[in-house]
């Protein structure tokens, strides 16, 4: 058995590292990763603002040990861009990224064995492990991923699936088959806006939304990417907030299609007099907008707003994001 599937740390390991960023400052992630690429090759973004990497190699390099480069990356992040991070480290990706949850600012959470680690975690904390798949291992005692790991595999695959069963199985025993995969694409973007004070008016509530899809379909369309579904996050002033989702009905990088959205899971929420402090927009389920299919339309209207879209687009190219904007965020 491989000092892997020991659960037990070879040299190196994995760190995943969570940048403490404001959705308005996630376009400053790229810079973030170049700084992380300075201690390994091997790095995977995971948009919004975190990474995985592989320290393999790094560590006889640099003669450091996970926790020291860890503390490194840190010290430079502050430095270099003033932004603060949590780190995890462990053996593999699968341990890395939970032991970032428990990490604090300052303080690297580095699991040295995997099993041991993993044998106190809830069931529901192990990646893979959805609300209804810890539902049923629950009901049958498996509330833990130590009792996990403890039951036979033909039980787990009885009570979920073979494949399934299995990846549970060796999950839970510390065995981590994943890879650090370098370049990965970004997954989502946000934009945020926030109010100077809080906000009751519905009406400017709109507005901000109409802003900040302006600019999520503004930047989708600079990247050449679509995305398939987008989240609205409205904070309140007791530092509150509310979340919503929606599935769009094809992907696009359209922003009034975006603006629709948002203004209907807006609705939803039903405010009556909320003290809003800022309201964000999340475009996920990014694509290449190439390869994208679109639902094709006689409507004069919509084409009329693509045509006018381009050309806004290359005006913002060429003198600055705010050289156009819509009619109502004019005034």
């Amino acid at each position: 058995m491989s000092a892997r599937e020991r659960g037990r740390t070879e040299p190196g390991g994995v760190l995943c590292v969570r940048f403490l960023l404001s959705p308005a400052q996630e376009t400053g992630l790229p810079r973030l990763l170049a700084l992380l690429g300075e201690f390994s090759p091997a790095v995977e973004a995971l948009p919004p603002d975190s990474a995985l990497v592989d320290l393999r190699g790094a560590v006889r390099y640099f003669g450091r040990d996970a926790r020291q480069i860890a503390s490194v990356v840190r010290v430079r992040a502050v430095a270099l861009y003033g932004v603060e991070c949590v780190i995890g480290a462990g053996p593999g990706p699968l341990t890395a990224r939970m032991a970032v949850r428990e990490a604090t600012v300052g303080v690297t959470h580095v699991v040295d064995d995997a099993r041991e680690f993993l044998a106190g975690q809830p069931v529901g904390a192990l990646p893979g492990v959805g609300t209804a798949t810890a539902r049923t291992l629950r009901e049958y005692g498996l509330d833990t991923v130590g009792r996990l790991a403890a039951a036979p595999l033909s039980t787990l695959q009885r009570l979920t699936t073979a494949r399934t069963g299995r990846e549970l199985h060796e999950k839970a025993r510390g065995i981590d088959r994943a890879r650090v995969t370098p370049n990965a694409a970004a997954r989502s973007l946000a934009a945020e806006r926030t109010f100077v004070r809080d906000e009751l008016d519905p009406y400017r509530h709109r507005r901000a939304l109409l802003a900040a899809a302006d600019e999520a379909g503004a930047r989708l369309r600079d990247a050449g990417q679509v995305c398939r579904s987008l989240t609205l996050t409205v904070r309140y002033a007791d530092r509150s907030s509310t979340v919503r989702s929606r599935a769009l009905p094809e992907p696009t990088a359209h922003s009034v299609a975006l603006a629709t959205a948002a203004y209907r899971m807006y609705e939803t929420l039903g405010l009556q007099r909320a003290r809003v402090r800022g309201v964000s927009l999340r475009a996920e389920g990014l694509g290449p907008a190439g390869t994208a299919p679109r639902q094709l339309t006689f409507d004069p209207v919509d084409e009329r707003a693509r045509v006018l879209e381009a050309v806004s687009d290359r005006a913002r190219a060429r003198f600055g994001p705010g050289a156009i904007v819509p009619a109502s965020l004019a005034a």
